[in-house]
């Protein structure tokens, strides 16, 4: 059996925040994997049974709010008797990482972050695997708490949109075919659709308009 966790804050308006990134793609899998079945209440968390292939898993999100996410972790590693390096995955939002991009990691410090410090915690150990799914980098002048409390940007949504289809199938990837699988699948940066070509009369005209635009080099005094 394995623990797949989702970090997030309980509450509307925490809904669809950055920090609420493993919620939501816990989400995504509950859709692909658990359609119909109610949620239970269970181990301070909301909690789904299902199967991925031949592998039975519990999908979880704490309701503890995020820096007591070890709590709900540690009572459903004890009740299972489960190994944390084999049978935990965590996903959780990553600020390190453009927005949509996802990391797979085998085991690892926190990086900062309070949900994987208090797992740490009550665990006794960081040696579980956990994907990240990148949120965006806090901009300048802006405190890092309310940065991962706001919502996506219009023109983000894409992004974390393909990130959360991506961190699910890498969810499923460690389960089928192993966390190393998936680190070679999935730690790689998201790729934009290309933009349509243009075509060759617009081509041409854009480049005759190069040619008569004389280009100077020289350096400024």
């Amino acid at each position: 059996m394995k623990l797949i966790v989702g970090l997030g804050n309980p509450g509307l308006q925490y809904d669809k925040t950055r920090h609420n990134a493993g919620f939501l793609v816990v989400d995504a899998l509950a859709s692909r994997h658990a359609g119909g079945q109610i949620p239970k209440s269970r181990f301070n968390s909301i909690t789904l049974d299902a199967f991925i292939g031949a592998e039975k898993v519990l999908l979880m999100k704490p309701t503890t709010f995020m820096n007591l996410s070890g709590k709900a972790v540690g009572e459903a590693v004890r009740f299972y008797k489960l190994d944390p390096s084999e049978d935990l995955i965590v996903i959780v939002d990553d600020i390190a990482l453009p927005v949509g991009h996802t990391r797979v990691r085998k085991n690892g410090g926190s990086g900062g972050h309070n949900g994987l410090s208090d797992i740490d915690r009550l665990l006794g150990s960081d040696q579980y695997m956990r994907v990240r799914l990148g949120v965006g980098e806090v901009p300048k002048l802006m405190n890092q708490s309310d940065w991962v409390l706001s919502r996506f940007m219009s023109e983000e949504r894409e992004d974390i949109e393909r990130g959360i289809v991506r961190a699910a199938d890498a969810v499923e990837c460690i389960i089928d075919e192993g966390v190393v699988k998936a680190m070679n699948s999935f730690n790689t940066k998201l790729k934009k659709p290309k933009p349509e070509r243009v075509k060759d009369d617009q081509q041409t005209s854009a480049d005759s308009q190069n040619n008569d635009t004389e280009i100077n080099d020289s350096p400024k005094g």
